[in-house]
């Protein structure tokens, strides 16, 4: 960990870049995080100057927070699980519509040591960017971290949340 900091270095670093890259495009961001659990947006407010980036952040981890918080559909956690691009997308385009963002990025997993299933294992996590007026299909990943430990698959996935976040 870095002296000045809470978190790891990597982290902070790239929290960094984030802040300094959307604070020169004059883009604000906002994030609906499930299993990183708020995890990206304290990487973000480690950084001085975060203020002018983060409009705001949505710790959406229980199925009902994200249906109450976000507006996504019940529908779509019954059919995919919270663990998918769907639910992923609808909680990004959530985190837009309630906030004044620019770009918005979800992220929804399972950070193990259970949870896993055969078809969603332990180190699985789901990503999606939606960003204000565009257009096209949205920007979703699956990715598979491995059943390392629940702090890596979190570190893991903090990281490729903020690189989301870059412009």
């Amino acid at each position: 960990m870095a002296d000045d900091t809470l978190l790891p270095e990597d982290i902070v670093a790239l929290a960094r870049r984030v802040v300094e890259e959307n604070a020169a495009a004059g883009r604000t961001v906002a994030l609906a995080e499930s299993c990183t659990g708020g995890l990206v947006a304290a990487a973000l407010t480690e950084i001085a100057g975060s203020s002018a980036v983060l409009d705001r952040s949505f710790v959406t981890y229980s199925n009902e927070a994200k249906i109450a918080e976000l507006d996504v559909s019940s529908d779509i956690i019954e059919a995919f699980g919270a663990v998918s691009i769907a639910c992923v997308w609808a909680m990004a385009k959530g985190a837009l519509a309630a906030s004044e963002a620019d770009v918005a990025v979800a992220i929804s997993g399972i950070a193990g040591p259970g949870g896993g299933t055969e078809e969603k294992p332990v180190g699985t996590v789901v990503f999606a960017k939606a960003e204000r007026d565009a257009e096209g299909d949205p920007m979703a990943e699956r990715k598979q971290f491995g059943d390392t430990s629940r702090s890596e698959v979190r570190r893991q996935a903090t990281l490729c949340a903020l690189e989301l976040l870059l412009p």
